[in-house]
């Protein structure tokens, strides 16, 4: 058993020990993202023009780091997900022939959250927070390899700096 396989399953084993967890983690898995995006969006109710730049460049990033980075690395790295040739404790329903590496979701949130970081580092930490409960949940869920989350989490970084480098020569 390789290290990525260990650590799956120590987290994952977690899952279907109580219902409450199980609720918790599919909650945090498939649902707090929504609450970080609208967390984000409130900034433009609070001060619109001032926060405005950093909510576009944190989609952005986001969308930078998922839906080009990371399917780029999927096309040449393809990887099956953990519940499709191991025995998981599987909470929640997905597309068993997406490719798993790097986490998408990760990758989404991570970048957001830097970008956000950049701006105001106490509401960036907690973006940074929700990001990290996003990624874990969907391990104890069953849907994605320790390594899938780390891979996305570092795309995600990159992506908020890269495009945070470019936002501050599009300032200037």
């Amino acid at each position: 058993m390789n290290l990525d396989s260990y650590i799956f399953h120590y987290i994952n084993q977690f899952a279907g020990i109580s219902p409450y967890l199980d609720k918790v983690a599919i909650f945090f898995a498939e649902y707090l993202q929504y609450l970080v995006v609208f967390c984000l969006l409130l900034f433009l109710v609070k001060k619109f023009r001032r926060n405005l730049g950093m909510v576009i460049f944190a989609f952005t990033a986001a969308i930078f780091s998922r839906f080009i980075i990371t399917e780029i690395i999927r096309y040449f790295f393809p990887r099956i997900r953990p519940f499709v040739e191991n025995s998981v404790n599987l909470l929640i329903g997905y597309n068993a022939t997406e490719s798993s590496f790097p986490s998408g979701h990760a990758a989404f949130f991570f970048a957001l959250s830097t970008i956000v970081y950049f701006y105001n580092k106490k509401a960036g930490t907690f973006f940074f927070i929700a990001s990290f409960f996003i990624s874990i949940s969907r391990i104890i869920v069953g849907i994605h390899w320790p390594s899938d989350i780390l891979a996305g989490a570092l795309v995600g970084i990159f992506s908020g700096w890269l495009i945070n480098k470019i936002s501050n020569k599009i300032k200037k």
